[in-house]
């Protein structure tokens, strides 16, 4: 499933016209990331947490060349499902 057919299912589901659909599915994506860029936690009980982790800086040669880089640390997205999706996958 893609965004578009994302939207469209909640616009069906939800009885919405597909206009306010997408802006519904846009401020939850807009609100998630905006808690993660501060460093917070998103909890969805029974459907999963997003999280940030940090990734310290490390070393690493560059594939092409074979000479001695260094990577710069980061910070990464993380999703892990709860229960709920969980028991709803596998059924």
């Amino acid at each position: 499933m893609n965004k578009q057919e994302l939207i469209a299912t909640v616009a069906d589901t939800s009885g919405l016209n597909k206009g306010d659909a997408v802006k519904a599915v846009e401020a939850v994506f807009d609100a998630i990331s905006a808690s993660l860029k501060k460093g917070d936690e998103v909890r969805l009980v029974g459907f999963g947490t997003f999280s940030v982790s940090k990734r310290k800086a490390s070393s690493g040669r560059n594939p092409r060349t074979g000479e001695p880089m260094t990577i710069k640390a980061s910070s990464q997205p993380k999703f892990k499902a709860g229960k709920g999706l969980k028991d709803s996958v596998n059924v």
